[in-house]
C-alpha cells in the first residue's frame, strides 16, 4: 500500500500527460501532440485527471505547444513522469511564461509544485488554469488531490464532490474519492 501511495503522483500525472480520458479540451490533434513523447513508461491505471490543450484549427498543428519533444511543455511532462519534479517545474514555468494562456502548462506547473510541496504556488497555478479553461471537473479534481496531499481531507472531499457532480462517470474522480476514503481511514496524508 505504501508503495502504491508513493507511486500515485507519478501515475496520476502520467495518465494526465498521456492524454487518457475525455475533457472536452483536447481534440484529436492535441491528443496526438501530447502522446508524441513516450520515452518514460507509466502505468495505465486511471488515477489522475486529463486536462489538455484547446484543439488547434486545421493546419495549425505545427507550433502547437507540446508538439515538439524539446519544447518546455513536453520536457516538463517528461521530467514529471521520471519523478524529477524540480526540472519539471522549471520547464512548466518556462512554458507558462511563453504561453500564458495554455491551461495544460498551468496544470502541469501546479502538479509539479504539489510534488515539491509548494502548495502556495500550486494554488496560484490552479487559479490561472481555471481562469483560462474554467472550473473543469479535471482541474477541480486536481485541486482536491492537492488538498489531499496536504492532509486537508474535508476540503479535498468537497472538491472531489464538486468534480463528481460535474462528471459523475469520470474514473479519475472516482478513484481519488476512493483514495481519500483510504487515507481518511488510515488517518494520514497521501505521500
Amino acid at each position: 500500500m505504501r508503495n502504491l501511495v508513493r507511486m500515485l503522483p507519478v501515475v496520476l500525472l502520467g495518465a494526465w500527460l498521456g492524454g487518457c480520458g475525455s475533457t472536452g479540451l483536447v481534440g484529436d490533434a492535441g491528443k496526438q501532440a501530447m502522446a508524441a513523447d513516450t520515452t518514460v513508461t507509466v502505468e495505465e491505471t486511471p488515477k489522475a485527471v486529463v486536462v489538455g490543450q484547446t484543439a488547434p484549427t486545421p493546419g495549425s498543428q505545427q507550433g502547437l505547444l507540446g508538439s515538439d519533444p524539446q519544447d518546455d511543455l513536453s520536457l516538463g511532462k517528461k521530467y514529471f513522469r521520471a519523478g524529477a519534479y524540480g526540472l519539471a517545474e522549471q520547464h512548466f514555468r518556462r512554458a507558462v511564461e511563453t504561453h500564458a494562456n495554455d491551461a495544460e502548462a498551468w496544470v502541469g506547473l501546479a502538479a509539479a509544485y504539489d510534488q515539491l510541496r509548494r502548495f502556495d504556488f500550486a494554488d496560484r497555478a490552479y487559479k490561472q488554469a481555471i481562469r483560462i479553461a474554467g472550473p473543469t471537473p479535471e482541474i477541480i479534481n486536481n485541486q482536491g488531490y492537492s488538498l489531499m496531499l496536504r492532509g486537508k481531507y474535508a476540503a479535498a472531499a468537497a472538491k472531489f464532490a464538486e468534480a463528481a457532480r460535474k462528471a459523475p462517470e469520470n474514473p479519475y474522480v472516482k478513484n481519488n474519492i476512493r483514495l481519500l476514503a483510504e487515507a481518511t481511514h488510515q488517518k494520514k496524508a497521501v505521500e
